[in-house]
């Protein structure tokens, strides 16, 4: 217990040195909220070209500005591979990837294996936080576990909290310091701990009872997302077999001042959070004998929105006599979202896999993301295009999948001979489909 009161005077002190393992888009912001809070973080990291970059002032994801890594280099942050380094920290912050298997089942095999090369380095006083998105126990089941196996008891000799990840890339109102924080302990001196450790970087707390609480609380975001895009895309295909358009049924729907919000329908979703974290709550349900229906449903509507883009570009090609096979198409953005550089999951790349597969030509452009990115289920040699009227000119159909702002859209109309827009930025026009 002493050792918990230390590191609540190094808390309250600024003196905590917080660690977060695993730089990616969830850690590397998160090492950043802290460092310009003025707390010292070391970011450990397995992938030696990530901690490479970070130590020599350079950043590898968009929303990061090198001068921000530059500036914060030797002062409050620092990167390592070093995992005996986790003496050092007062704070460990976990924010690795838990994806789905090729069963469509939960992979916590990036949390199970950052834990046990944090254990061996583990001391009394020190606090444990996981903030990777995981079904709800994890945190209890798998962490709490591991520590007592190892001769520790949170809320005695250390603390154990869970805090889920809450960003929105690209978003210019809330960054990631003044959106409110939901954080869950073991026990009330393990939330209190980490309460205080948060509240040194964000503006607000949101305690909750209980990890799982925590825990859930993040699944039920995405899942509401996850649920209202798939209602959205399938009223879109319902509506375009009516010959409605859809942008117009929202914007409607819209103006009424209660009881209705707005999601706008996609050619599928992308990141790592709604194509995924709904089928961690569907897997662990079936332990308590319970289907959730409305989350795969929605995940089957999701995952079929891609192969509904192309099915539009193939008939609205068929209709001007060309074929898909040997057409040149171009898709425009393969960022899972706007204004952003991340691609995990995106529709826009299932799209480009499934139109070559038919035997088109396909290449893409996309101002944050110059070169293809490598992905264990896809493998495209290509580099971004430029987007000149000459090139423009030489495709027979232009797909806007990712509706990033700095495209110019009248430029592009200009020149498409076809667009195929799943994003709703073009009106009617005799050379658009809305898809």
């Amino acid at each position: 217990m002493n050792n918990l009161r230390a590191l609540e005077e190094k808390i309250k002190g600024g003196a905590v040195v917080v660690g977060v393992y695993g730089l990616g888009y969830a850690g590397l912001p998160l090492a950043f909220c802290f460092s310009e809070a003025g707390i010292k973080v070391i970011g450990f990291d397995n992938d030696e070209y990530k901690v490479s970059c970070l130590n020599s002032g350079e950043s590898y994801i968009g929303r990061i500005p090198s001068a921000k890594v530059a500036s914060a280099l030797g002062k409050t942050f620092e990167a390592t591979c070093d995992f005996t380094r986790t003496r050092e920290v007062d704070a460990i912050i976990i924010c690795v990837p838990t994806p789905l298997n090729q069963y469509h089942e939960p992979d916590i095999s990036y949390i199970v294996n950052t834990v046990e090369a944090i254990m061996p380095y583990f001391r009394e006083g020190q606090l444990l936080s996981l903030e990777s998105t995981t079904w709800p126990g994890t945190t209890d089941e798998i962490l709490a576990v591991r520590l007592q196996a190892a001769g520790f008891q949170p809320g005695q000799n250390c603390a154990l909290v869970f805090s889920p990840e809450r960003e929105d890339p690209g978003n210019l109102t809330f960054e990631l310091h003044n959106i409110p924080k939901v954080i869950g302990g073991i026990t009330p001196i393990c939330l209190s701990l980490g309460k205080a450790l948060y509240g040194c970087a964000f503006t607000e707390m949101i305690p909750v009872s209980s990890t799982r609480t925590a825990e859930m609380s993040k699944l039920l975001e995405n899942i509401h997302r996850a649920v209202n895009i798939g209602l959205v895309n399938e009223m879109k295909i319902v509506t375009d077999k009516m010959g409605i358009n859809i942008q117009e049924v929202i914007h409607a729907a819209g103006t009424k001042p209660f009881g209705f919000v707005s999601y706008m329908p996609g050619p599928g979703v992308g990141g790592h959070c709604i194509p995924v974290d709904p089928f961690y709550l569907t897997w662990k349900a079936r332990a308590y004998g319970v289907r959730t229906r409305f989350i795969e449903l929605a995940g089957e509507v999701n995952r079929y929105m891609p192969q509904w883009v192309v099915q539009k570009v193939i008939s609205s090609l068929n209709e001007r006599h060309k074929p898909i096979n040997g057409s040149r198409i171009l898709v425009l953005g393969v960022a899972y979202k706007k204004n952003v550089d991340d691609t995990r999951e995106s529709p826009s790349i299932e799209i480009l896999s499934i139109l070559a597969k038919s035997h088109a030509i396909v290449h893409y452009s996309d101002p944050y993301v110059p070169d293809f990115p490598k992905k264990r289920n896809y493998s495209f040699d290509l580099c971004s295009v430029e987007l000149s009227c000459e090139n423009i000119r030489g495709y027979d159909c232009v797909v806007l999948a990712t509706d990033h702002d700095l495209f110019d859209y009248d430029f592009i109309a200009r020149h498409a001979s076809l667009i195929v827009d799943t994003r709703g930025r073009y009106k009617q026009a005799c050379n658009v489909v809305a898809a």
